[in-house]
């Protein structure tokens, strides 16, 4: 009788050890699958293996391993500390640091201090603080080792979660993709050469990690920070998602996985076409208003996105809200001006041209005043303009050389003469006007003047009365007539001696 019982216990532990070798087996059957159906690794590439120490990267670093000959796999592993759960967490690098020694893997640890950071920049949410930080670090170990790719390991289940956070934050296609299988780390699609993030278990259900896990023996820590329902995403998980699950059928994940991935290739035509139309709405850098308000707003707000991450490198928090605004501003916006943007930069508007330009100290307001002399050179450093003084008498063809050159009559003319910038509220009396005035501030408008050349251009001026704009107009005062028999030159040109560019 106890020879048969041992026999017995031999078949159930035969029974058991078949059955997690099935297990272990048909979850990385599962995960290359997913590999080939995303095109996620190519033959002989380096990666680096980010992983937490919780059960999904665990399994995912163990996954890896058994199938790095396969593809020929250079394999690192990577841990960001990030300060935040004290001795919990340092007990989360020290168990992956003995994963990678145990298999023999490179390892590469960075312990940062994220409260203190964000301390420091006195704002700034620290689970999106604690993303940026270990995207950071992993691209910089990626780029450092030359390493191709740089694998996640979210889970079917993360991507679910990820799906419902988006969607309670009113986000539109966009977020309702979830999490892309694949993409370039820094979001620059175009740039091929950069780490490329890849999420192996992303179609793989977390039970079914859990039961890999179990199947291997291998060890791994539980965050419980993760069983906080304050958290959205843990309230969603908790809370939410199994209250959904039980109101409709067992398929509710696979409809909602099955949504995302329709989504996403939606938006790979729309992201098709965005890039074949970027052209007729950018030029030299900058966004073209009359071509883009052409489009139909929801392409607006797509080309819009696409310019706008094109030349700043990302689309870090920029909302709905703020691609509405600088549409609205672009649109409906005074024709120079500015708007400013999370991530320090600022739309500048200058007529029908949109650029982006990094955000600066508020310029202080600048004035200056010099005294014309009568005959000579009088450099404007302010304007990057030298003005050249001459007395000529007059001959029958006495004429301005161009629309930078203003003559006038010697003997009407007021004896003290300066030049000086714009001030608020400067009119003047355009020759030929009869007596009219105009606002200065009209004039450059008309002419479409930038707001950064108007607050430093010279104006010629006698007392409180305006005399010349160089290249733009000059006033019925000191005008040549029949009597005139000696003229002031004054001709403006660049201050390198180059003839500065009349105005048309």
């Amino acid at each position: 009788m106890p020879v048969m019982e041992q026999a017995v216990g031999f078949l159930d532990l035969d029974q058991e050890s078949e059955q997690n070798f099935s297990v272990m087996v048909a979850l990385e059957n599962s995960v290359k699958e997913t590999i080939r159906k995303h095109s996620m690794l190519a033959y002989g590439d380096g990666v680096l293996a980010a992983v937490s120490g919780g059960p999904d990267s665990v399994a995912l670093l163990h996954i890896l391993v058994n199938l790095r000959t396969e593809w020929g796999l250079r394999l690192e592993v990577t841990h960001l500390q990030h300060g935040i759960r004290g001795e919990d967490a340092r007990d989360d690098a020290a168990l992956v640091a003995e994963l990678a020694n145990k298999l023999s893997l490179p390892f590469h640890l960075k312990e940062i201090d994220l409260p203190r950071i964000r301390l420091a920049q006195g704002k700034g949410n620290l689970e999106a603080m604690a993303r940026e930080e270990r995207y950071r670090f992993f691209a910089a170990v990626a780029e450092q080792h030359g390493l191709q790719k740089v694998a996640l390991g979210h889970t079917w289940d993360d991507q679910i979660e990820t799906l419902f956070m988006w969607l309670l934050r009113g986000s539109g296609s966009r977020g309702l993709m979830g999490m892309p299988p694949v993409r370039s780390l820094h979001g620059k699609s175009t740039m091929v050469e950069e780490p490329w993030l890849i999420r192996p278990l992303i179609e793989t259900p977390k039970k079914e990690v859990l039961e890999y896990l179990s199947a291997e023996g291998l060890p791994y820590r539980t965050d419980q920070s993760n069983l906080d329902p304050n958290l959205l995403r843990n309230w969603i998980r908790l809370h939410l998602l199994p209250h959904l699950r039980e109101k409709t059928d067992r398929r509710f994940d696979e409809r909602m996985s099955r949504m995302a991935e329709v989504l996403r290739g939606e938006d790979e035509i729309l992201e098709r076409l965005t890039r074949s139309e970027i052209g007729r709405v950018v030029c030299g850098g900058s966004l073209l208003r009359d071509a883009l308000l052409r489009e139909e707003k929801g392409m607006q707000r797509r080309l819009f996105r696409f310019w706008l991450a094109a030349t700043r490198g990302d689309l870090r928090r920029i909302d709905f809200h703020h691609v509405e605004k600088a549409l609205e501003f672009i649109a409906h916006g005074p024709p120079q001006g500015r708007l400013s943007i999370p991530g320090g930069w600022n739309l500048v508007k200058r007529y029908g041209n949109v650029r982006l330009q990094k955000a600066r100290r508020k310029q202080r307001s600048l004035c200056y005043t010099y005294t014309l002399p009568r005959e000579g050179e009088l450099v404007v450093e302010e304007a990057g303009m030298k003005l050249r003084i001459s007395r000529r008498h007059v001959t029958s063809n006495l004429r301005p050389e161009h629309g930078l050159e203003a003559l006038f009559d010697l003997a009407v003319l007021p004896e003290d003469l300066t030049v000086r910038n714009f001030r608020r509220g400067d009119r003047f009396e355009p020759i030929g006007m009869g007596g009219g005035h105009k606002k200065i501030k009209d004039l450059f408008m008309d002419k479409k003047i930038p707001l950064d050349i108007r607050r430093v251009f010279p104006l010629l001026v006698a007392g409180d009365e305006i005399l010349w704009i160089p290249g733009y107009g000059r006033s019925e005062i000191a005008k040549i007539t029949p009597d005139t028999t000696e003229v002031l030159s004054v001709k403006a040109v660049s201050s390198g001696g180059l003839p500065a560019k009349s105005a048309k």
